[in-house]
């Protein structure tokens, strides 16, 4: 039996204006698996993920979630049907600490006072999920190291089950180190099944992570090519090109995990 995606955009499209953002774009994502999207600044990227974060509504297309059609309106939508972003500044309060962060528009609270001891036992729980060591979290995080930083925004994605993470740049501005602090936290969420978008620039962070790559070039999906499948210059010739090298547009659409 061919197994569901998690999540399917369909045939999206969207115009800003005169603009055409996106045109007829299709693309999955299965359970314990990563996809990069990747592409030129302007090639559609982020308006496509801000689509199924709820930022933006598409103007013709359809959303699938776990088989079955979803209408995502606002954020609020999104979160209910298990999607968060990771954005690149994290939007993190950085005068707060992690539990605070974490718990921020919905809190603990005993009576009408914030449970700040149930905040951070449940903090100290997720971080230990995610292995990852904050020496104090009651430590503002503008202190944090950034892959201290990035386990915190995903702590508080994935506490509130999350089942679909889309991540914005992940590693840029980090050192190698940190970076690889924040490879080893995609690995262990793919080892729990969560899906994950992975939008980044740096063609290395890619293929280092994603099981699948969707490139996208002024609108439209050039391809969806299998990591193991392809090289650096193949997908970098998707990007800048706009054409699949060595194939025709219909076989190097590559469909599911």
């Amino acid at each position: 039996m061919e197994r569901q995606p998690l999540v399917e955009m369909r045939s999206i499209y969207k115009a800003f204006g005169g603009v055409h953002a996106l045109e007829d774009v299709t693309v999955d994502l299965y359970a314990g698996e990563v996809v990069g999207l990747v592409g030129h600044n302007g090639a559609g990227k982020s308006t496509l993920i801000k689509i199924l974060s709820g930022v933006y509504g598409a103007d013709s297309g359809r959303i699938f979630i776990d088989g079955q059609e979803v209408t995502i309106r606002n954020p609020r939508d999104a979160r209910g049907h298990g999607i968060e972003t990771i954005y690149q500044n994290l939007a993190l309060a950085d005068n707060l600490d992690a539990p605070a962060n974490i718990f921020l528009g919905r809190e603990i609270m005993r009576g009408i006072s914030l449970n700040e001891d149930a905040m951070e036992a449940e903090s100290r729980k997720v971080l230990n999920r995610l292995r990852i060591s904050v020496p104090s979290l009651r430590e503002s995080v503008l202190n944090l190291s950034g892959g201290q930083r990035q386990a915190v925004a995903i702590g508080r994605a994935i506490y509130f089950n999350a089942r679909i993470l889309i991540m914005d740049e992940p590693t840029a501005a980090l050192g190698p180190q940190e970076a690889r602090q924040v490879g080893e936290l995609i690995k262990q969420l793919k080892g729990q099944g969560l899906g994950i978008f992975l939008i980044s620039h740096d063609i290395h962070d890619v293929f280092d992570h994603a099981d699948r790559i969707s490139v996208l070039k002024t609108g439209r999906l050039v391809g969806t090519v299998r990591t193991a499948e392809v090289t650096k210059d193949d997908v970098l010739t998707m990007i800048i090109a706009g054409t699949l090298p060595g194939k025709t547009q219909g076989n190097a659409a590559v469909a599911g995990g």
